[in-house]
């Protein structure tokens, strides 16, 4: 299952009964990060009546969330912008919705609806994208046979990076990590076992999905 995160952060601002509303959103892929968002947030609003943090970390089985009122009423700001949050498909997420009270109390039913739909808005704004297994290698080969090493890297999800030409065309291209072994079998068998690409670097690669705006 890939781990659908935030492609960048995004801002939402709302004006409920009189206060002001701001939710900033940001991928986050460690706790230290989600924390660094969070107190970078808090800063830059450091007037407001309220900065509630909320962040999820990590996919899949291995995911941890936290979520404070700071200051509002038990249960009637972070509980339920976190739960927001992890209904929307997002992995390695932070938010921190700022609220600036406008002089009008909005009970406690209030808070939680203010406080999810300002997580629902800026999800509304954000654009999401895959985080991926990749590997990068590298292989020297024939000019005879760069034509059809290039289309097969084409046909396996795999992208020319950098490419030499000197005696021989030396190149370094990237492909998912699924994608590899099959590369790697259909260079051998139209090499009749001459060629092998050589991996120099295994991580990790965002990938933009189609689905802006994204539905919350």
């Amino acid at each position: 299952m890939p781990c659908i995160i935030p492609l960048e952060a995004v801002r939402a601002d709302l004006l409920i009964a009189n206060s002001r509303f701001i939710a900033s959103l940001a991928p986050a892929f460690s706790v230290e990060e989600a924390r660094q968002f969070i107190d970078r947030i808090r800063h830059e609003f450091n007037d407001a009546t309220h900065n509630v943090p909320v962040y999820l970390v990590g996919c899949g089985n291995s995911v941890i969330t936290h979520c404070s009122d700071d200051g509002e009423p038990s249960g009637t700001a972070g509980r339920p912008a976190l739960a927001v949050l992890q209904g929307s498909g997002l992995s390695n997420t932070a938010v921190v919705i700022t609220r600036y009270f406008g002089g009008t109390k909005l009970g406690t039913g209030g808070l939680v609806r203010a406080y999810s739909d300002s997580v629902r808005a800026a999800l509304g704004l954000v654009r999401r994208a895959e985080k991926i297994p990749v590997v990068t290698v590298m292989l020297g080969l024939p000019y005879s046979h760069f034509d059809q090493t290039r289309l097969m890297i084409s046909r396996h999800q795999g992208e020319i990076i950098d490419q030499d030409f000197a005696v021989e065309v030396t190149l370094s291209a990237q492909f998912p990590a699924g994608e590899l072994a099959g590369f790697q079998n259909d260079l051998q068998e139209f090499s009749s076992g001459k060629l092998l690409a050589e991996v120099i670097e295994q991580g990790d690669k965002v990938v933009p999905l189609p689905n802006f705006p994204s539905q919350a």
